[in-house]
């Protein structure tokens, strides 16, 4: 393996430190000279990406506070760019991992990894690798969903993750500090988008990514 390039800055968000803290020396036992940023949310992810922008590899658990199923991971996508994406979690659910394969993440890691294994394995992300464990299973019509999803600008991910969350167009427009007009809009663009034709469609046909995953709230 040729030698991993000296330097540059590395994301990890979890809301346990100790995690934090173990990701981060395995990060810079394998990564010379790396800076590693950390976040125990994704609205603090966001702030530090805003602050720092460049990247080499964002590790991003699962579950945290402010995220459902994988939109944490859908917001993070579109503001980092090309930026690699890990998800992290212990939870060994194989439907995750190929989902997260499916929407275009770099690896899945789990925390229960030995700390060389998981050295390794993020090694091999920022040598430009991707890390999935080896298992049986697909995540079915997710490559089609995360091909749509992607078509959704910045306004439009926003709406569709608190429109999942049960919130009303008043709550929407609220929220993100725009017009009831505005919300309504976006709403039309995501159910064309979508394929759909009214909110309760648009719930359904992104609930594998964006509803509760109850078995990952372990990890």
């Amino acid at each position: 393996m040729a030698d991993t390039i000296s330097g540059g800055r590395i994301l990890i968000a979890d809301d346990h430190p100790l995690i934090r803290e173990g990701l981060g020396l395995a990060a810079r036992a394998v990564v010379p000279g790396v800076a590693v940023d950390t976040a125990g949310s994704i609205g603090e992810a966001r702030d530090v990406l805003s602050r720092h922008g460049k990247y080499r590899l964002i590790l991003l658990d699962f579950v945290l506070p402010d995220a459902r199923g994988f939109s944490g991971f859908l917001q993070l996508q579109h503001e980092a760019g090309r930026t690699p994406i890990a998800l992290i979690s212990s939870n060994e659910n194989p439907a995750l991992v190929e989902s997260a394969r499916a929407l275009g993440a770099a690896g899945f890691l789990y925390k229960t990894r030995p700390f060389d294994d998981l050295a390794r394995d993020i090694r091999r992300i920022v040598d430009g690798q991707v890390c999935f464990p080896a298992m049986d299973g697909s995540a079915g019509g997710t490559g089609d969903l995360r091909e749509r999803i992607a078509t959704l600008s910045g306004a439009q991910l926003r709406v569709l993750i608190a429109l999942s969350d049960g919130r009303l167009n008043k709550q929407i427009a609220a929220d993100l500090d725009v017009s009831e007009a505005t919300v309504k809009a976006h709403l039309t663009a995501i159910f064309r988008k979508l394929d759909v034709g009214n909110r309760a469609q648009a719930l359904l046909a992104v609930q594998p990514l964006l509803g509760d995953v109850a078995a990952a709230r372990a990890s």
